[in-house]
C-alpha cells in the first residue's frame, strides 16, 4: 500500500476529528464506523471497499456502549486503518490489521480519561482562583488528548507501509489469521444478538421473521428490507399514538362525567 502525503495527512487528521466529535460537543456523526469508512474511501479513492468495511465494522459494534464511563474497542478508528489498508489487500485483510488497533483503544481510552481527570482538578483549581481564562484553556487539553489517541494510531499504522504490513502478515501463524478472519465474520452476528437480547423482541416478534424471510428466502437486498421494516415502524408508532390519544379522551370523558354527577 502506497500513501501520498496529502493521504496520510488527511487519514490522521479524519481520525482526530472523528474522535473529538464523538467525545466532544458536536457529535455529527456519533463515531458510526460506517461514515468514517465512506470519508476513507473517498480519500482512498475506493467509496465501495469503504462501505463495505465501515458496514461491517458496524454490525461487529451494534450492542456494544460504552455506559457509564466504560471503555469499549474504538471501531471508528478500526474502519479508517481497515479501509486504508483493505482497498489494496482486500477487505479481511484490512480488518485483520484495524481489528487489534481497534482493541488497543480500550487501554488508549483509559490512560486519556486518566489523564483527563488532572485536567479536570486542574481547572477547577483556577476556577476556585476565579482564573477563568486559564481555566477555559486548560481545559482544551480534553478534546486533543482525545483526538490524538484516535490521531496517532493511525498515524503510525498508515505510514508504516506496504512493506510493514506484509511483515505483520507473514509472522502472524495461519492459524490466527484464519482465527481473526472468522471472529471478523461471527462479530456481526453477535452484535445483532446482543442488540436483540435488550429490545423487546418478543412482543415485535412477527416482524422479526418477516425481515428475516425477506433477506434469507425472498434474498432481497438490505435496503429494500429497511424500507420495509421502516414502514411497519412507522405504522406501529402512528397507532400507538393514536391508542395513547384514545385513552387520554376516554380517561378525560370519565373525569367530566364523574364531576357532573
Amino acid at each position: 500500500m502506497h500513501l501520498s502525503v496529502f493521504q496520510i495527512i488527511m487519514l490522521t487528521v479524519l481520525a482526530f476529528i472523528k474522535h473529538v466529535d464523538y467525545y466532544g460537543i458536536p457529535m455529527i456523526f456519533v463515531n458510526y464506523p460506517v461514515f468514517w469508512g465512506l470519508f476513507t474511501g473517498l480519500l482512498m479513492g475506493d467509496m465501495k471497499t469503504g462501505l463495505v468495511v465501515g458496514g461491517t465494522v458496524q454490525l461487529m459494534s451494534l450492542g456494544v456502549a460504552g455506559f457509564g464511563g466504560s471503555s469499549v474497542p474504538d471501531y471508528g478508528t478500526t474502519t479508517i486503518i481497515a479501509t486504508a489498508f483493505g482497498t489494496s489487500l482486500g477487505v479481511e485483510a484490512g480488518l485483520a490489521v484495524g481489528l487489534p488497533v481497534g482493541m488497543l483503544g480500550v487501554q488508549l481510552d483509559v490512560i486519556v480519561k486518566i489523564l483527563n481527570g488532572f485536567v479536570v482538578r486542574k481547572s477547577q483549581e483556577y476556577a476556585n482562583k476565579l482564573e477563568f481564562k486559564k481555566m477555559n484553556s486548560i481545559l482544551w487539553l480534553g478534546p486533543v488528548f482525545f483526538g490524538l489517541s484516535a490521531a496517532v494510531p493511525v498515524f503510525l499504522s498508515v505510514t508504516l507501509g506496504q512493506s510493514a504490513v506484509n511483515f505483520l502478515l507473514e509472522s502472524m501463524p495461519a492459524w490466527f489469521m484464519s482465527g481473526l478472519t472468522l471472529a471478523g465474520k461471527m462479530l456481526p452476528a453477535v452484535g445483532i444478538a446482543m442488540l436483540l437480547r435488550f429490545m423487546p423482541t418478543g412482543r415485535y416478534m412477527s416482524y422479526l421473521l418477516i425481515g428475516f424471510f425477506l433477506a434469507a428466502f425472498l434474498k432481497v437486498p438490505i435496503i429494500g428490507a429497511a424500507v420495509i421494516g421502516f414502514a411497519l415502524a412507522f405504522n406501529v408508532y402512528h397507532r400507538s399514538e393514536k391508542d395513547a390519544q384514545l385513552q387520554a379522551a376516554g380517561g378525560g370523558g370519565d373525569s367530566f362525567m364523574g364531576e357532573d354527577e
